[in-house]
């Protein structure tokens, strides 16, 4: 079912913001959605698990309010996350070593190091980009590069720490400042020469990180959420009381706030008093898997059935503001 979207307005000077609204854009598709990212307000992409139609994993591309599905190539298989970038490409990474790169309206499977299934993607730049994964909090994890021509496996992963569970995702500002997190609490920072791990204090999975100029937020937790912060300083856990459930997406904005989404529809904001709960108020209860904040301050989480296969009920909400 596909839901109008709720279009973001300007404002004059000195007149007050509106209240901010939610809406559902798509709800009961046969496959979850997984990882929400977008170029600008009118250009994003969400991709997720296998339609079990014959036609692969889904992919939406929403343009200016209207949303298509596009058909990989792809007979099957799941899509775990988006990136790319303003004018192309795009990056979708999933299961079986799966990177699809998108650009110039086709579809093209790149040359992998292995088969994992790719969590998460970023880069500083097309040529500069970092895809990472793995299988469980028990079995290995990889870090794979691309420098524009091939990916390869990253040399400075440390092979016996990465073999103690999967990374689940990364992020970063810039060539030289990225921070990868993973199972059991395991996080690494980029410093442009080399991996080093870092103490995040914590002992569960981190399912997502996000960054700005001045920090990093991981989110995570099997039971209950865990949410930590770094400005440069090291982590601190400051996950609010009472504990939220499992929280699995995270994304922050340049002027210091951002959401995080979890289990059974949970979506928490960051505000100066700290992360707070927030009811979208449309009775989606289904565990919401990813979270994007675009450059007008809309807010994206996608999400369906994530925790054993299949894959299913995939849903996207926005956040707007209304006239």
């Amino acid at each position: 079912m596909l839901c109008g979207l709720c279009a973001a307005c300007g404002q004059g000077p000195g007149e007050e913001l509106p209240e901010p609204t939610w809406d559902i854009v798509v709800q009961d598709e046969p496959g979850a959605l997984l990882s929400v990212w977008g170029a600008s307000a009118s250009d994003v992409w969400v991709v997720g698990a296998d339609s079990r139609d014959g036609k692969g994993p889904l992919v939406f591309h929403i343009q200016d309010g209207d949303v298509e599905r596009l058909e990989t190539g792809e007979t099957s298989g799941d899509l775990w996350w988006a990136f790319g970038f303003a004018g192309g490409p795009v990056f979708m990474g999933g299961t079986g070593g799966t990177i699809l790169r998108y650009e110039d309206g086709g579809f093209t499977r790149m040359t992998t190091p292995g088969t994992g299934t790719v969590f998460g993607i970023w880069g500083s730049a097309p040529d500069d980009l970092w895809a990472v994964g793995g299988s469980s909090d028990s079995g290995g994890g990889f870090a794979w590069r691309y420098d524009g021509s091939e990916w390869t496996d990253e040399p400075t992963l440390p092979a016996d720490e990465a073999a103690t569970g999967a990374l689940w995702k990364v992020d970063g500002t810039g060539a030289s400042d990225a921070w990868l997190v993973g199972s059991n609490g395991l996080s690494y920072h980029w410093d442009g020469t080399a991996l080093v791990a870092g103490d995040t204090g914590v002992g569960s999975s981190l399912f997502t990180v996000s960054g700005n100029a001045d920090r990093y937020v991981a989110v995570g937790g099997l039971v209950s959420g865990i949410i930590v912060e770094n400005a440069g300083d090291g982590w601190t856990d400051v996950t609010p009381d009472p504990l939220p459930s499992s929280l699995t997406g995270v994304s922050l904005d340049d002027a210091g706030g951002g959401f995080a989404v979890g289990f059974f529809g949970s979506v928490y904001e960051r505000l100066d008093s700290g992360w707070e709960p927030v009811d979208p108020g449309l009775g989606v209860d289904e565990n919401l898997h990813a979270v994007w904040v675009d450059p007008d301050g809309g807010v994206w989480a996608a999400g369906g059935k994530t925790v054993s296969q299949p894959l299913t009920d995939g849903v996207l909400i926005r956040r707007s503001v209304s006239e």
